[in-house]
């Protein structure tokens, strides 16, 4: 394989690898600071709730399709 032939390759690859690492920087990524909360003793019937503040971290907007409790 001659000189100027490996140079091009191994330049194609950095730049992908590039592309690839600044895609991964610039995506959306969800950030939940809190992920179980203990409400202690709560009497039956009781009717509580909690807030879980969710953060999205990155350039593009964060979308949340679906939510499964559990």
């Amino acid at each position: 394989m001659s000189k100027m032939k490996r140079s091009m390759i191994t330049t194609l690859v950095l730049l992908g690898l590039v592309l690839i690492a600044a895609s991964a920087f610039t995506a959306p990524h969800m950030t939940l600071p809190e992920t179980e909360f203990n409400f202690g003793y709560v009497p039956q019937h009781s009717k509580i709730s909690h807030d879980f503040w969710i953060y999205s971290d990155g350039d593009d907007s964060l979308k949340i399709i679906k939510v499964v409790p559990g």
